[in-house]
């Protein structure tokens, strides 16, 4: 079916995404379509999850942060304008990847700001600058939002991004109206197993994930959350967002799989008592790369910013351990953030001088 600029988009709230208030149990009134993860105004996973205020506290006084630097050195790099064949993903830090394929650039959860908060000069700040400095990006086809926590939906990433980049953003239900308020002039909001096709032909979906929305505390929930698959003509990438572990990963993997590469988050993942329901680590990582099928996955949402109790190197150096010693260990990358993982690739080199990324095609949408 042709999804229009609008499709699938619904009236939304400001919103916040702290530790604490992420998972308060206010609800917002926004409506939803009717699936089976919606009760027509909120989403909810399938099967529920059950986090209560009372784990958050406990969790809040009884927190053991393990150590973390002052700061992270990066040398950042300038990527290629594109590439003529196979998969580069070149890690900015967190969640954030420049994803290029033939004819196409794509930004995952892109974070550029100082601090990921609802204000200037609020919440967690960064120990890593951006693997990319943002004037090196080159022309971005779409940006993928996999949901509205702050350290994904960062609006004045996004705004910037309308501005100098692309007109384009793909993300879940319910997150359409503030990409529409960042400046894009394309947005496209999907439900789970939704697709649509970009104008080089490959097509993106949006995949289930066991995880939760919020960024105001009336809000919670009113916002979908989910992963990407994006197919390509050089294979299938899996981009995973936020996740905790659930039969998704089997699903996906039976869907789509094999997959080419997954890009997979391994951290902000202690207490696994309390993180278990919402972040996968490092064990559970492995598992979701091996039911995907993925010939080889990278390992992303570590050492940028300090989400939960795990140090800053724990959550890589624990999957390396694993991977060590499991003798059906996949391919299973850590780089280093700024680094980038080439499959298969042939690059074209960026062009001296070039000033202007913006592009004037007409994106024509499509869902099949």
């Amino acid at each position: 079916m042709n999804v229009p600029d609008d499709a699938k988009t619904v009236d939304c709230k400001p919103m916040c995404t702290l530790p604490l208030l992420a998972l308060l149990t206010a609800y917002g009134s926004e409506k939803t379509t009717g699936s089976d993860h919606s009760d027509g105004k909120t989403f909810f996973n399938r099967p529920p999850v059950q986090v209560s205020l009372w784990q958050v506290l406990k969790w809040q006084f009884s927190r053991d942060r393990h150590p973390w630097p002052d700061s992270i050195p990066v040398k950042p790099t300038s990527p290629d304008l594109s590439v003529a064949s196979g998969i580069r993903a070149t890690w900015v830090g967190h969640a954030t990847v420049l994803v290029q394929t033939p004819g196409s650039n794509l930004l995952t959860d892109p974070v550029w700001s100082r601090r990921i908060g609802p204000w200037s000069g609020t919440g967690p700040a960064r120990f890593a600058r951006p693997g990319v400095e943002f004037t090196d990006l080159p022309r971005i086809d779409a940006v993928l939002v996999s949901h509205d926590h702050y350290d994904h939906l960062d609006l004045p990433t996004l705004k910037r991004l309308a501005k100098e980049r692309t007109d384009l953003a793909i993300a879940p239900l319910g997150t359409a109206e503030l990409l529409k308020k960042a400046g894009f002039a394309k947005v496209v909001a999907l439900d789970w197993w939704e697709s649509t096709i970009l104008p080089n032909g490959d097509t993106v979906t949006l995949v289930p994930a066991v995880h939760h929305g919020l960024r105001w505390p009336w809000d919670r929930n009113t916002r979908l959350w989910g992963g990407f698959v994006i197919s390509s003509k050089a294979g299938r990438i899996y981009f995973a967002g936020d996740t905790g572990e659930g039969a998704h990963f089997d699903e996906i993997g039976l869907r789509f799989g094999p997959f080419e590469l997954a890009l997979l988050p391994i951290g902000a993942y202690l207490p696994r008592w309390f993180m278990h329901s919402q972040h996968i680590g490092p064990q559970e990582a492995i598992s979701a790369a091996k039911r995907l099928g993925a010939k080889t996955s990278l390992a992303i949402h570590w050492g940028t910013f300090r989400l939960a109790d795990d140090g800053v190197r724990e959550a890589p150096d624990t999957l390396k351990s694993l991977l060590a010693n499991d003798p059906l260990a996949p391919d299973f990358r850590v780089i280093e953030i700024g680094e980038h993982l080439d499959l298969g690739v042939a690059s074209l080199k960026r062009e001296i001088g070039q000033t202007s990324f913006r592009s004037d095609r007409v994106k024509e949408m499509a869902a099949p």
